[in-house]
């Protein structure tokens, strides 16, 4: 896997994790949502200030992003669809 695929691979993963939609990662570091989209499928080269962004918004360090992912990994699944049931 390339770097691009790797750092896209644990973009999903954490953001996932975090149950954070492509929308509002990218609201919270500052950039579009396409965007997101793009770097998750490994077809943006990401800058260091991009990278960063999105590391601080996901709580995480920049280096978590460059992980090589487990031989055999299943790829990072997404959320489920649509929007969440409201508390109450």
């Amino acid at each position: 896997m390339d770097a691009r695929g790797i750092v896209g691979w644990n973009l999903r993963r954490l953001r996932v994790e975090r149950g954070l939609s492509q929308e509002r990662l990218a609201f919270a570091a500052g950039i579009d949502r396409a965007y997101v989209g793009r770097v998750e499928r490994g077809s943006e080269n990401v800058t260091i200030a991009t990278l960063e962004a999105m590391a601080l918004a996901l709580g995480v360090p920049v280096a978590e992003l460059f992980l090589e992912p487990e031989p055999g990994a299943e790829r990072p699944r997404p959320l489920r669809a649509g929007r969440r049931a409201k508390a109450g």
